[in-house]
């Protein structure tokens, strides 16, 4: 009984002997002539960002708003009257088209883009489907080249094309792929990454803008995801896309003719790629840097958002954040590399170039993943941590609210979301915020251009693959793994980076439940949660080894 006391008072000082030193670190913290000074630049900093995109946010709801009273839809702005027949001018009324599907070791589903392409209603004699095979699986090389020719044995005109190196990627591809002979009697061109899988009326639903309308160089579709119901992270990355396409895509097209062309699920007009300069592998972001070329050039734009083809979301963390470090690196690096370019351009209206580069880099390419993560995720939970520091509730709280409630009420299918899955929201917001630190870090990689500036991974296609094998694993028995080859696995299941910042939320939601008196606990300790479970790689979809 004895002991137990003093084990009791032992733990009572002990407690009590943390608070004093704690107390008194981070009474120095208040008293430093450093660190406060330097939490309220980062504040200012920070608010200023939160409004920058709370007015974008606005702007956006605003705008969307008014297209979709007035019914500003793409066949009200544009003629696109469908090819009539002509008896005397046979097929010659079509115009040639060019299908490149361009391909990276994909053998979950270079089969589905493949057929999807040669399946496109337009007369055999009109379009060519070109394969640009750039894998260096030697295996999967055979199989791609084997369907092709089992199509061309249908009467398809099907090219299947190699190179001797992968320089420039997917842009040197699509490149390369235009200077074969064949396409010089083309008009346009359609573009499908692997995983693609347009509906066969896809050319009968975007040629005619390009006929019809000689200024337009782009007919844009929306992505239609097949897997997004497979786990949490499909579900999260859907209701963040369809925001993408249903407002800034919409918007973009509807006032300026101008939005980043998306990479894929497009028709080019010839014309407008070679005024451009064709494809540049300077950054990852060969589509969008095309896009603003051509924007620059007159060209413009306009976007289908009727008109849906099939694509895959990634499903494994792994892949996610190689797509998101891209897809955020990217257009940082080529803000750097045209901010110039924009500005000199004589052929655009002043208020084109605003628009590019104010809102469609300048907020929505950098300040939104930086003002996330920084803001929400570093000085916040370090105000937090000093005694009476005063955090704004407008920009912590308020603005963000509103935020999330704009991206929502401007995207239908949010709404649906919201309706059958309102629990989910939270979730969303705090694997944005994860995610915000990849896409912050791609930013800064990208805007200094150093490190992983030039860094290109093909995002994993899964296809039916995990269906597949969960089916065959079931069938064989599974031989135990070395020691070492066990133990690199789960050490490579961890991601040390988020776990990092997990514990450095936890601190701070810990110290705010004891001391605080804004409730902010709450918050930090659920983002916190987040980033532990992505940290210990509990998110997304596990693929079976198919090693035995």
């Amino acid at each position: 009984m004895e002991g137990s006391r003093k084990m009791e008072w032992v733990w009572e000082v002990m407690i009590s002997g943390a608070e004093e030193q704690l107390t008194l670190v981070l009474g120095k913290m208040k008293a430093s002539t450093i660190i406060v000074p330097l939490l309220d630049i980062s504040m200012a900093i920070c608010l200023i960002m939160s409004v920058m995109l709370f007015v974008e946010r606005v702007y956006m709801a605003v705008v969307i708003t008014i297209v979709k009273i007035s019914g500003r839809k793409p066949d009200t702005r544009y003629q696109c009257q469908p090819i009539e027949q002509d008896l005397e001018q046979g097929n010659l009324a079509y115009p040639m088209v060019l299908v490149q599907v361009p391909m990276f070791n994909e053998r979950e589903v270079y089969q589905l883009s493949i057929g999807a392409a040669c399946r496109l209603s337009w007369p055999s004699d009109r379009f060519i489907v070109q394969v640009l095979d750039d894998s260096t699986d030697l295996a999967i090389k055979s199989m791609v080249e084997a369907e092709c020719e089992r199509w061309a044995s249908q009467g398809i005109n099907i090219k299947y094309e190699i190179r001797d190196n992968r320089n420039g990627y997917k842009a040197g591809a699509l490149k390369e792929g235009l200077k074969r002979s064949y396409v010089k009697e083309c008009d346009h061109v359609a573009i499908f990454d692997a995983d693609f899988q347009p509906e066969p009326d896809f050319l009968q639903r975007t040629i005619p803008f390009l006929i019809h309308n000689p200024q337009i160089g782009l007919v844009q579709a929306r992505w239609k995801f097949v897997n997004a119901n497979e786990c949490l992270m499909t579900r999260m990355q859907e209701m963040s896309l369809n925001y993408h396409f249903t407002v800034e895509q919409e918007v973009g097209s509807s006032t300026y003719a101008f939005f980043g062309f998306n990479g894929t699920a497009g028709v080019w007009r010839m014309a407008a790629i070679e005024e451009a300069g064709g494809w540049n592998d300077r950054t990852t972001v060969e589509d969008m840097d095309l896009a603003i070329r051509a924007s620059l050039k007159g060209w413009k734009f306009v976007y289908v958002g009727a008109l849906q083809v099939k694509n895959e979301l990634p499903s494994t963390f792994k892949a996610y954040r190689y797509q998101q470090h891209r897809w955020s690196c990217g257009p940082a690096n080529l803000f750097r590399k045209m901010l110039l370019e924009i500005i000199r351009n004589k052929k655009v209206t002043l208020w084109t170039k605003v628009h590019v580069i104010y809102s469609f880099f300048l907020v929505r390419k950098i300040i939104a993943h930086i003002v996330t993560f920084v803001f929400y995720c570093v000085v916040l939970p370090a105000a937090v941590l000093v005694p009476d520091y005063e955090i704004p509730k407008w920009g912590a709280v308020y603005i963000p609210t509103i935020i999330t409630v704009l991206n929502a009420i401007s995207t239908p299918r949010n709404k649906y979301f919201l309706y059958r899955s309102i629990h989910l929201v939270v979730f969303w917001i705090v694997f944005e915020n994860v995610m915000a630190l990849h896409r912050t870090k791609g930013t800064f990689i990208g805007l200094l251009e150093v490190g992983r500036v030039n860094e290109w991974i093909v995002t994993e296609k899964l296809g039916d693959a995990l269906k597949i094998k969960s089916i065959g694993n079931a069938a064989k028995v599974v031989k135990p793994a070395a020691t070492n080859q066990r133990r690199f696995k789960f050490i490579d299941r961890f991601h040390f980076l988020e776990l990092g910042f997990g514990f450095y939320l936890l601190l701070c939601g810990c110290y705010d439940l004891i001391y605080g008196k804004y409730h902010f606990f709450i918050y930090l300790l659920l983002q916190s949660i987040a980033f532990f479970v992505m940290g210990f790689g509990y998110v997304g979809t596990f693929v079976p080894s198919s090693s035995t």
